[in-house]
């Protein structure tokens, strides 16, 4: 199985960035969690701040080669109707993932533009947000 995991705005700055919210786990530290949690699964890891390139990786998702995709966009999430087409656009599952529970933060983050498109939704559970994601995804590959 092959997995696409995109991170958008800012996630490259975890375990840094605001610990009381996001943790003390990096980017890097998740990325070898789910290597070393899914031996059999085939990672592709994008961490990127630009809206165009996470497009980009979601167009070339659609070509074939991917099983699924595992986004957490960020704040992309709540207003960026391009990544949604995008995401609309596939025929392979895609989960929304956020490390914090956005529904008890403020009230814009409260409102997801992708989550309609998207198989599943799945937040507040800290860096162990990533493997929920991923096992929906091995799971339903069953």
């Amino acid at each position: 199985m092959r997995i696409l995991v995109i991170n958008g705005a800012n996630l490259g700055l975890l375990g840094k960035r605001e610990p009381a919210i996001y943790g003390t786990v990096s980017l890097k530290e998740i990325q070898q969690r789910l290597k070393k949690k899914f031996p059999r699964v085939r990672f592709t890891f994008v961490q990127t701040n630009s809206e165009g390139t996470i497009v980009d990786r979601l167009n070339k998702a659609f070509d074939g080669g991917i099983d699924g995709v595992v986004i957490n966009p960020g704040a992309y999430a709540h207003y960026s109707y391009a990544i949604r087409d995008a995401i609309a656009a596939l025929s392979i599952p895609v989960v929304e993932a956020h490390i914090s529970n956005v529904h008890a933060r403020e009230e814009w983050r409260r409102h997801s533009v992708i989550a309609a498109v998207c198989s599943g939704v799945v937040g507040g559970f800290g860096a162990m947000t990533y493997e929920l994601a991923v096992r929906f995804l091995v799971e339903r590959e069953k």
